[in-house]
């Protein structure tokens, strides 16, 4: 028995290693183009508004396709589908510093963004699969810290890259080595459970008597936990992909020191996540938690559009901004758990996540106009107001749930 026990843990924590892995890798794709901007923007010639288009390409063709590679998953298997996306982000970077203008890097970003769409089901196809059911809530606490960890080091890696050389070569770089991951990922996924072969023996009694999906997905609730994530990424991909130039222009940052500033944002927001774990399995009022969270997130911006802290306090105050963002995570998830109907778990989560998407899509240009006018300040002014109406959005879904809130 100490023995099987011992296999389950080293076989549990393989998988959640690997999957981990390659998720803290997605997320360090997302950042490695934002933070060159101020270079870029000097080797052709363009906008901040078009930049934040390059983005607003991403994310949409992301948004997009995640339905899609949710189907390929169940298809084709999660192995190949998550190895295939991590090779083609690869690919695509490359191409981005290989683009001899601003119009050949669009192709690159919505091959990249195809390559992002993969991950969140064929992460959770994965784990649903492979990790022994006492452990899959540990599994899901790794998989978004180290979602965070890769934004933390994307800045700080492309960065000193192109420092040393240019942004070219830095893409370049780190575009060859999502390649070299993508071959270790095929690899160890090879070793991990088909959740295909799971579908023989799940009881389909539950299917026949689920809601329509239709019904599902507009019920109140649900719609709530759409918005909710579609207003939070108006803020988020504010910070993500204007907070280094606003802090360049409204303090007079280095270029290190802003993007050490996002990075400690990242780096504080990882152990946000983690401490709200805990609090989340010791209160009910999930909303209480989110909403608090959000309100301090919003206010710790508010000095920042005022030019108050000096540069050299800009990380502590970042920091503190993510852990206070970070520390809402896993109560939201328990919100949209509690608005999930039973047997619904998989369109609903698939559908409310997709609004981080259609938010990151939609923000970009904004900011970059906000850049390209002259107003940075406006940058954490918009950042912060999205904070605060995110708020509502929580209050509703806690409002509009049917009580008890029901399990997924």
């Amino acid at each position: 028995m100490t023995i099987a026990l011992a296999d389950d843990f080293r076989r549990d924590a393989r998988v959640i290693g690997v999957i981990g892995f390659a998720h803290m890798t997605s997320h360090f794709f997302q950042l490695v183009v934002p933070p060159l901007f101020p270079a870029i923007k000097d080797s052709f010639d363009v906008s901040y508004v078009a930049l934040g288009a390059l983005m607003t390409v991403y994310y949409a063709v992301s948004g997009l396709s995640q339905t899609v590679a949710g189907f390929a998953v169940d298809r084709f298997g999660a192995r190949p589908v998550l190895a295939g996306g991590l090779a083609l982000i690869g690919v695509s970077v490359v191409l981005i510093g290989l683009a001899p203008s601003y119009s050949a890097m669009v192709p690159a970003m919505v091959l990249a963004g195809v390559g992002n769409s993969v991950f969140h089901p064929a992460d959770f196809a994965i784990m649903n699969a492979s990790v022994s059911k006492p452990r899959i809530g540990r599994a899901y606490s790794v998989h978004g810290i180290a979602g965070s960890l890769g934004w933390v080091a994307a800045p700080a890696v492309v960065v000193g890259l192109s420092g040393i050389s240019n942004w070219q070569t830095a893409l370049m770089v780190v575009g060859f080595g999502a390649v070299a991951i993508a071959a270790f990922v095929w690899v160890e996924a090879g070793r991990f459970a088909d959740h295909r072969l799971e579908r023989a023996v799940q009881p389909l009694a539950a299917e026949g008597r689920a809601p329509h999906a239709l019904a599902v997905l507009t019920s109140i609730p649900v719609l709530m936990c759409f918005a909710y994530f579609t207003l939070l990424s108006f803020s988020f991909i504010g910070t993500q992909t204007f907070a280094v130039t606003a802090f360049v222009q409204i303090f007079e940052a280095p270029l290190a020191l802003a993007t050490g500033a996002l990075t400690a944002y990242f780096v504080g927001s990882a152990v946000g996540v983690f401490f709200g774990g805990f609090l989340a399995d010791r209160t009910e009022r999930h909303d209480v938690v989110a909403a608090t969270g959000l309100l301090l997130s919003s206010l710790i911006f508010v000095p920042l559009a005022l030019g108050w802290p000096s540069a050299g306090a800009l990380p502590a105050v970042m920091a503190l901004a993510g852990f206070c963002g970070g520390a809402t995570g896993p109560s939201r998830d328990m919100l949209v758990r509690g608005a999930t109907p039973a047997g619904s778990a998989g369109k609903v989560y698939g559908f409310v996540y997709s609004g981080l998407d259609v938010g990151s899509a939609i923000a970009p240009p904004m900011y970059g106009a906000f850049i390209d006018a002259g107003r940075p300040d406006l940058v954490f002014w918009t950042i912060s107001f999205w904070l605060a109406v995110t708020i509502v959005s929580v209050v509703q879904v806690r409002r509009s749930t049917p009580r008890p809130l029901g399990a997924s």
